[in-house]
């Protein structure tokens, strides 16, 4: 008999319309986040340097965040690793540095998916940029601009983030 199980209360069936995909992020440096507060399991609180936010939004359906558990039962290791893959359409100067920035720096990121909820990734460790790429394309019709996918690794599933605690963080780019 196992002595490690914690106290299970299911998962009901949603009966909830949703739509997948992000609608934009918000991005700080790591060491300028200097609190977060988990009330019942959501971030009810950050604290940050101010203006340490900045807001980077994308076209419809151009952004995902997923989420991989990752468990291995002969070292006990259990973690989460998240991929945030955005896209930034036309490649000009603006967007080079600032991925640049991104490349370089230790991340905090906050998600608004497409149903409004908000998602905190970098609590654990800070979150940085895994890949990237910038194409022209080849066909008046391609794609021009840049791919980026930042990396989360963490010790627990990404905690939602109450609107409230967003509101006064969020700075435009």
């Amino acid at each position: 008999m196992s002595n490690c199980c914690v106290t299970l209360k299911g998962i009901t069936r949603g009966c909830d319309t949703l739509m997948g995909g992000i609608e934009k992020v918000f991005i700080a440096c790591f060491d300028d986040v200097t609190d977060v507060t988990v009330t019942d399991e959501v971030i009810t609180a950050i604290v940050s340097s101010e203006s340490a936010f900045k807001e980077f939004s994308f076209r419809k359906q151009t952004g995902s965040v997923t989420t991989n558990i990752t468990k291995d039962e002969a070292t006990g290791s259990t973690f989460y690793e998240s991929d945030i893959v955005l896209q930034f359409a036309k490649q000009e100067t603006a967007k080079r540095v600032e991925i640049g920035a991104l490349a370089v720096g230790d991340l905090v990121v906050i998600v608004k998916d497409n149903n409004g909820t908000y998602w905190y990734f970098g609590k654990d460790f800070p979150v940085s940029l895994k890949e990237g790429a910038g194409e022209t394309g080849t066909a008046f019709g391609d794609f021009n601009g840049y791919n980026l996918t930042l990396g989360d690794f963490a010790k627990e599933l990404p905690y939602e983030v109450e609107e409230e605690a967003v509101k006064g963080l969020k700075t435009k780019a």
